[in-house]
């Protein structure tokens, strides 16, 4: 097994397996998903994300590909935010805002694998206090299995020794047909929500709930994603970057967020989770590049779901919370389940 040394810390890659023939590849560099091997409707395998071949290739380039985005997933409005009367200034990396933890968020950190067996990984990183302006440590696992199901199923806790925010989320870039097949204009996408967050010319929720009804948000049935993808309500000429509050019987509920579905292959995933948004995000700024087993990826050829609280819920009260405190446990689930359709 390939070895890279990183700070005197040992990046590897391991590949969980089920009895059914799904695996998925993944690295304690980020905790990111590399590879995701899931049957067609034949039962042929096909590599489902976005990455590349190799594990200094997975490190250099594209930073989120299948990552874990942390201390706080999406955007954070100006970088900032006040937490019992203290305000705290993040790194910007997006514009004004702070995006995905900041310069350098959980995405790339070399995490401490804890445990791993032939289906299943646990990772652990300690985020210093202070690190990209956030307040107190956090001990942070992910753990991702791939259960006979035919589910990825990620699992994150974490801890604190003081009042923080936390935000989590996976940034794989999904595309049905396989990774460089093609465009994802033609996969179709139902969406469990009625209310989407607005956003401002930053991309940062205003704090208004928006009902989908009657707007191309509205993917309450399933719609083919090129059907509505260049309305002028989304990011003009490139695509999907906006967040959906999923809706559900009661918080923190393992509920469905959204089914993605593939209509040549047959493939189909259903998102389910305990947080209480998801993301959806075309790839609209994924440059023209090549990719895995000699194929290239573009914009809009593969589409992110990424479970996650509401953006810039730390400046928002009426948002659901994103604060940890110590004594308190951060516990989130994130399913990806894979299965067909005729």
């Amino acid at each position: 097994m390939e070895t890279i040394l990183m700070d005197g810390k040992a990046v590897k890659s391991y590949v969980l397996k089920n009895k059914n023939g799904m695996s998925a590849e993944v690295t304690n560099y980020g905790t990111k998903i590399t590879r995701l091997m899931v049957p067609d409707r034949d039962g042929k395998l096909e590599d489902v994300v976005l990455g590349f071949d190799t594990l200094q290739e997975n490190i250099d380039k594209e930073p989120y590909f299948g990552s874990t985005c942390g201390r706080f997933a999406n955007r954070i409005k100006d970088g900032r935010f006040t937490l019992d009367g203290v305000q705290y200034t993040l790194a910007r990396n997006n514009g004004g805002n702070a995006l995905h933890g900041g310069i350098k968020g959980f995405n790339a950190q070399v995490w401490e694998v804890i445990e791993v067996s032939e289906n299943s990984i646990c990772m652990n990183y300690k985020s210093a206090d202070g690190e990209e302006g956030y307040p107190g440590m956090l001990d942070c696992c992910v753990t991702i299995t791939v259960t006979d199901d035919n589910e990825l199923k990620i699992r994150y806790e974490a801890e604190t020794d003081k009042p923080t925010v936390i935000g989590l989320t996976n940034h794989s870039y999904f595309n049905l047909k396989g990774a460089g097949n093609g465009t994802v204009r033609d996969h179709v996408l139902q969406i469990n929500a009625d209310f989407h967050t607005v956003l401002d010319e930053t991309a940062s929720p205003t704090g208004e709930l928006r009902p989908v009804d009657n707007s191309p948000f509205d993917f309450r049935q399933p719609t083919v994603i090129g059907s509505v993808i260049d309305a002028p309500e989304y990011a003009a000429g490139r695509g999907i970057d906006n967040n959906w509050a999923i809706r559900k019987n009661q918080p923190k509920e393992l509920a469905l967020a959204a089914v993605l579905t593939e209509p040549v292959s047959g493939r189909k995933m259903e998102v389910l989770t305990t947080q209480p948004g998801v993301q959806i995000y075309t790839a609209n700024w994924v440059e023209y590049q090549p990719g895995k087993y000699g194929k290239t990826y573009a914009e809009q050829e593969s589409v992110c779901l990424e479970t996650q609280n509401f953006p810039n819920s730390p400046n928002i009260a009426h948002f659901p919370s994103s604060v940890l405190r110590p004594g308190e446990r951060y516990e989130e689930y994130c399913v990806y389940k894979f299965s067909t359709v005729n």
